[in-house]
């Protein structure tokens, strides 16, 4: 999940430009953009207004697309998590995405394993 970290380098630095940004992270360069305008990432800008990200934005951009695509989350949503991480100082965003890989391997296991999926186990007929 993280991005590809060179030794010595300021994980904050701004370096990267939209479009190698938007490659880093398997998006598009709008979708980018539609994450600014939400405020859930802000590039640095160049004199000449071009967006620069940093390696830390770059992080931030794939935990974003990991709630969205992975585990279902809105934007706004998005922008709730990363508030409440903010105010209360946990790494929420870390517990949620190992409690994800756990149910994952978990229901890997389960394929595996030949088990059936989880249903109701009351004994009562399903509903019609």
């Amino acid at each position: 999940m993280a991005a590809t970290r060179r030794p010595g380098q300021d994980p904050t630095r701004p370096v990267y430009v939209i479009s190698v940004a938007a490659t880093l992270v398997s998006a598009h360069p709008r979708t980018l953009r539609i994450y600014e305008d939400e405020g859930l990432v802000c590039p640095a800008r160049t004199p000449t207004n071009i967006r620069l990200y940093s390696e830390e934005d770059i992080r931030r951009i794939l935990w974003i697309r990991h709630l969205t695509r992975d585990r279902g989350v809105n934007l706004a949503g998005v922008r709730t998590l990363f508030e409440l991480e903010e105010r209360l100082g946990k790494r929420i965003l870390e517990a949620l995405y190992d409690e994800g890989t756990r149910d994952a391997a978990e229901r890997q296991n389960g394929r595996a394993a030949g088990a059936a999926p989880p249903g109701p186990d009351d004994g009562s007929d399903p509903a019609p």
